[in-house]
């Protein structure tokens, strides 16, 4: 079995310690092969010559982002059974897909369960979705996107990190609060959701689009606007036709609850496993995927991809 190791050197977490205990467990049963990354994109540039070069797995060390740019390397030419499996050892700040698949949120713990995974010949084939803007390329996303605020709140927590601010928790939670009350338009909606053969929904200051749940972590705690997403299914919708206080509030606090049904709330609007969705904008929004500010933009369309991608697990 040949397998890349992709590992991002500035993932916020022990990913050199995960890195060395992998490379020593495999030492004389895989031919494991390490390949760091030096720039942004270059996750999707080295997973895609793995495809091509035929490769079994392609291991992911680092945060959801290095995760997003692997899938979207091994899938540049689109889903095939011939493609290398994707493994994932979790190191960023939130991993988000590795927890939502069930492994340890530590890349210590995750390295023990992909090494069985990996000797046991374990995998599992999960849905993904898509993204992708009018005249762009189509670009993969494993757990989330977001339109709005969310995304505005990331553009900001990464301009933050370029500064040299260490990305935790809380540094999304106080950029939140802060954005929110001084920094995003609460009074006037600018997004509208179009679904094929159904009326527009207009009126929206926000949307997250999810391929599973949670939607993301604040440490340990779950927020969960979506609840019945997963890998198996179409796309969920969890869309804010108010910014004020209260129903902002209250819809948090639905997230953070242990729950099987979506949030409620006369402001709410909840779409259930779509195929395709697409969300206009009356300005430029702020767009992300899987944690990722990508730009603003004035329309995107979601496609869900069943079956997308097999996964070491």
């Amino acid at each position: 079995m040949r397998a890349m190791l992709i590992a991002n050197p500035k993932a916020t977490s022990t990913s050199r310690r995960a890195r060395d205990i992998l490379m020593r467990a495999f030492t004389g049963d895989i031919d494991l092969v390490l390949a760091e990354t030096g720039h942004r994109g270059h996750a999707t540039e080295l997973a895609r010559q793995a495809a091509v070069d035929g490769y079994d797995v392609v291991i992911a060390l680092g945060g959801d982002g290095t995760v997003n740019e692997a899938v979207n390397g091994l899938l540049a030419d689109g889903p095939s059974p011939d493609l290398p499996a994707l493994a994932v050892l979790p190191s960023g700040s939130a991993n988000v897909f590795a927890r939502a698949l069930g492994l340890p949120g530590d890349p210590i713990g995750a390295t023990r369960a992909v090494l069985e995974a990996l000797r046991a010949g374990r995998y599992r084939t999960v849905g993904l979705g898509t993204a992708t803007p009018p005249g762009g390329p189509e670009r993969y996303f494993t757990f989330c996107a977001g339109v709005g605020l969310d995304a505005e709140v990331i553009r900001e927590v990464e301009a933050r990190r370029a500064a040299g601010v260490r990305a935790d928790p809380s540094l999304y939670a106080r950029t939140a609060l802060r954005h929110f009350f001084s920094g995003t338009d609460r009074r006037r909606p600018a997004l509208t959701l179009e679904q094929p053969g159904r009326p527009p929904k207009s009126g929206l200051f926000l949307t997250f689009i999810c391929n599973t749940s949670p939607w993301t972590f604040l440490g340990r705690l779950p927020v969960n606007p979506t609840p019945r997403a997963n890998f198996g299914r179409g796309l969920d919708l969890f869309g804010m036709r108010s910014l004020e206080l209260g129903p902002t509030a209250a819809a948090l606090a639905q997230m953070m609850t242990a729950r099987t049904r979506p949030v409620q709330g006369r402001h709410v609007l909840n779409v259930h496993d779509a195929a395709e969705l697409t969300v206009r904008a009356e300005r430029p929004a702020a767009f992300q995927l899987d944690g990722e500010y990508l730009g603003e933009l004035r329309s995107v369309t979601f496609r869900s991809v069943p079956k997308a991608i097999r996964v070491v697990i």
